[in-house]
């Protein structure tokens, strides 16, 4: 639990003659890394409202870019609380209301519904005696006292970027939530993606037009990429009436959604912006999964399976399967661990070489010499240094994704050719199940956790909260701002215990230098400092980063 908010005496903010007036862009200070640490702020949703807090800001080419303001709580034995926007943070007189949900007879049954406004979820949830106690993130759930009527509440949901499985389901709980546990009734869905918002393409959302979708892949709101123009979005959102902005993506969609609500904000709009983070791939930080990840690794399970067939089947059958993982291995790894028919697994977090002793080829000759079959499992997104110095780049994608050469097409060449020169007759079967996966509708499990994150959004829009995504961290939802999940991507640890299981499994080559091991160790070791307590926000490192400058080192 969070440490208690200091008392203040004031129900309302000071006039300060130095703030501009309502609407003007505030102005804009780089503060010191330490004043992080010592700003005190109180929670205002449900306790009395004091004297408003200066949120903390810094420039980035002079520009907000959607993460420009910084809620940090401190308190005893390290313990830091990352906390999210509010709409009173810059409409201080709003009025609020009581829960409806205190009315609800399906709720009735519940011995403490409403959540403490004082309960945080720990980032860390190992910790040494005398260790800090480490970043906490508001808790997600029912509030007592909310600030919109259900009469007045006018939202909106959009789905963008590629798809994944779940979908579908977070739209109908989104809905069923707002509709079965507030009453609202307006709820609009922006189809094809951010460019829907200013092309006036909606649909109207009841209970009874999403009632099945759950069962059906893919969005009933269709997706796209790219298409984000801030000031037209907004613009839409205002003249719509839209107060609530529930948007389902990527980290590229969630960095959008931040512009949003920078945008929102400064208009001085009563809108809530709220992200529900989407990606196959489970590379969004912070988070424990993503929803729609337990279905891909249960149907990467089918092609594993039927390479393996195909594999043992024939003489020194080789079974080649690629699955989605542009920058991050997770499906690969976990399908492989779940699979164990798997005696390779390649992905983008692991470099890895093909000639040469310890090298791929010399492991798969040795391999179909033990047993006459051999089955890999590659993500997309591994070998692409490898396949470059043979191949040119084709480009990004409309969100600025660089296009990604064909690992698997480029492997199967890559053996075939090899095993031609030494005159070993090989039999390989390439499998290529990318879109078959992240088109079928969500398993149970998934379905559940999209039913979970759906209705803690709702909760937190309701009460106010404007300017976070929800997430799941050590088994509790929880709302996080929006730039902890777009600051980097979550990735694969190959010098953690999970890597070294899979090794276990496989019995395939680490393929790795000292040098790559090294580096993998340091950056573990960095992230590690991060979560035990210290701000994580690159710009609060004391560096200012232009709009076009690299990473700082």
């Amino acid at each position: 639990m969070a440490p208690p908010p200091a008392s203040r005496a004031a129900d309302s903010p000071p006039a300060d003659p130095s703030r501009p007036a309502a609407g003007a862009p505030e102005p804009i200070t780089v503060p010191s890394p330490r004043d992080h640490l010592h700003h005190h702020l109180i929670d205002r949703r449900d306790t009395p409202r004091g004297r408003a807090w200066e949120p903390e800001r810094s420039r980035r080419g002079g520009a907000m870019d959607g993460a420009a303001a910084v809620k940090l709580v401190s308190g005893e034995a390290g313990y830091v609380l990352e906390d999210v926007p509010h709409v009173s943070d810059y409409l201080p007189d709003l009025p609020t209301y009581p829960n409806p949900l205190q009315d609800n007879p399906a709720y009735s049954v519940v011995k403490q519904y409403f959540v403490n406004p004082d309960d945080t979820v720990c980032q860390k949830i190992v910790v040494h005696k005398d260790g800090p106690r480490g970043n906490h993130f508001r808790r997600a759930g029912p509030r007592q006292r909310v600030y919109f009527e259900p009469d007045e509440v006018h939202a909106c949901i959009v789905t963008c970027g590629g798809l994944c499985p779940g979908l579908n389901t977070v739209i109908r709980e989104i809905v069923c939530g707002l509709s079965d546990m507030y009453g609202v009734t307006k709820i609009l869905g922006i189809q094809g993606g951010y460019r829907g918002f200013y092309a006036r393409n909606t649909i109207t959302l009841t209970p009874k037009s999403v009632n099945d979708i759950h069962k059906r892949g893919g969005t009933i709101l269709g997706s796209s990429r790219g298409g984000h123009d801030t000031m037209k979005i907004v613009d839409s959102i205002q003249d719509r009436g839209i107060n609530q902005v529930y948007v389902i993506g990527g980290d590229g969609t969630q960095r959008g959604a931040g512009v949003i609500f920078e945008e929102v904000k400064r208009r001085g709009l009563k809108v809530s912006v709220a992200g529900i983070p989407k990606t196959i791939d489970n590379d969004i930080p912070v988070i424990d999964k993503s929803f729609g990840f337990d279905t891909a690794v249960e149907e990467a399970q089918r092609a594993i399976n039927a390479a393996h067939v195909e594999a043992v089947s024939a003489e020194n059958g080789i079974g080649l399967v690629k699955l989605m993982g542009r920058h991050s291995g997770f499906i690969a790894h976990y399908a492989t661990l779940a699979s164990r028919d798997v005696d390779c697994c390649l992905i983008p977090e692991s470099p890895f070489y093909l000639e040469g002793e310890g090298g791929l080829f010399r492991y798969i000759e040795k391999r179909l010499k033990d047993n006459g079959h051999m089955v890999i499992v590659v993500a997309e997104g591994a070998g692409q240094k490898l396949i470059a110095e043979t191949m040119q780049s084709i480009g990004k994608d409309a969100s600025g994704n660089e296009l990604l050469l064909d690992v698997g097409l480029w492997l199967s060449q890559k053996i075939n050719e090899y095993f031609k020169r030494n005159k070993m007759t090989i039999n390989l079967k390439y499998i290529d199940p990318t879109y078959m996966i992240r088109a079928i509708p969500s398993n149970a499990s998934d379905n559940v956790y999209c039913t979970l994150l759906a209705h803690s959004v709702v909760h937190g829009a309701m009460a106010g909260y404007t300017g976070f995504t929800i997430g799941q961290v050590n088994g509790r939802h929880c709302y996080i701002p929006f730039y902890r999940i777009t600051e980097k991507q979550n990735r694969v640890s190959i010098t953690d215990r999970m890597w070294a299981r899979l090794l276990s499994s496989t019995n395939q080559p680490s393929f790795l230098c000292n040098k790559v091991v090294e580096e993998a160790k340091k950056e573990q070791e960095r992230t590690a400092q991060l979560i035990d307590g210290s701000p994580s926000h690159r710009k609060l490192d004391g560096k200012v980063e232009g709009p076009n400058s690299g990473d700082t080192k």
